[in-house]
């Protein structure tokens, strides 16, 4: 591929600041262009996808990384009520969460995520998997605009 890839804008929604932080290495360590943006609650997902207070300047997402326990509006929420927004529903849901639940994985299908990635307990295999969740879906996956 020799087209240049523009960067897109990656909205992550966690409340454990130590996923945060290690989101956020990830994204220095391996060079990552795209812009991260960050919330610790649902009801924070929904306000800054609807430009809401106190979000009203948030640059549209182009891919939404999602935890499923969340405080105040769980993630599973977060999900039905992005992909039941025609104003939102094409954006890409990647589920990124301990739970490997298979009723976890199946609701989330089910809400329509576009994918479901259960979070490695190791810092270097987490790196990696939010590499590779970066790669895809900004250098293989054509996403809308």
């Amino acid at each position: 591929m020799t087209e240049s890839l523009e960067p897109i804008h990656i909205l992550l929604v966690e409340d454990d600041p130590g996923d945060v932080l290690m989101t956020q290495e990830a994204f220095e360590h391996h060079k990552i262009r795209n812009t991260l943006s960050v919330v610790s609650d649902g009801e924070q997902a929904l306000q800054f996808l609807r430009r809401e207070a106190p979000y009203e300047d948030a640059e549209r997402p182009g891919l939404i990384l999602l935890d499923l326990n969340l405080p105040r509006k769980d993630g599973r929420e977060v999900l039905s009520e992005v992909k039941a927004s025609p104003e939102l529903r094409t954006i890409p849901v990647v589920v990124l969460t301990t739970s490997e639940a298979e009723e976890d994985i199946l609701r989330s299908y089910d809400l329509h995520a576009n994918a479901y990635v259960t979070k490695p307990v190791d810092f270097d295999r987490f790196i990696d998997v939010v590499r590779q969740i970066d790669n895809f879906f900004v250098t293989v996956v054509k996403l809308p605009r």
